[in-house]
């Protein structure tokens, strides 16, 4: 089962993710503030699917996720965490 490290940042509303799992994606950035924006995307597209989740911004090494002011990380890290430990099942 992948590893996932949580770090703060200095946005309280923003964490940043990382894996043993391999690389988020191949290569270069993607953000997406919408989940009409994440469309087409997979990994993007199961995150957006998390109540309270206003942003993904991905990277090879690492993943950010930045929740809504009024929702709790108790409430969405959680459900990132799993949504990311299925996508990361299924890709190896």
């Amino acid at each position: 089962m992948p590893t996932f490290r949580t770090h703060l940042t200095p946005n309280p509303n923003s964490i940043k993710i990382t894996t043993d799992a391999g690389p988020f994606i191949d290569g270069g950035m993607l953000s997406f503030n919408t989940p009409t924006e994440a469309e087409g995307h997979a990994l993007a597209e199961l995150l957006f699917r998390t109540p309270g989740l206003a942003g993904v911004f991905i990277m090879p090494d690492f993943l950010t996720v930045t929740k809504q002011p009024a929702a709790t990380w108790d409430d969405v890290l959680p459900t990132v965490k799993s949504i990311l430990a299925d996508y990361f099942g299924r890709a190896a």
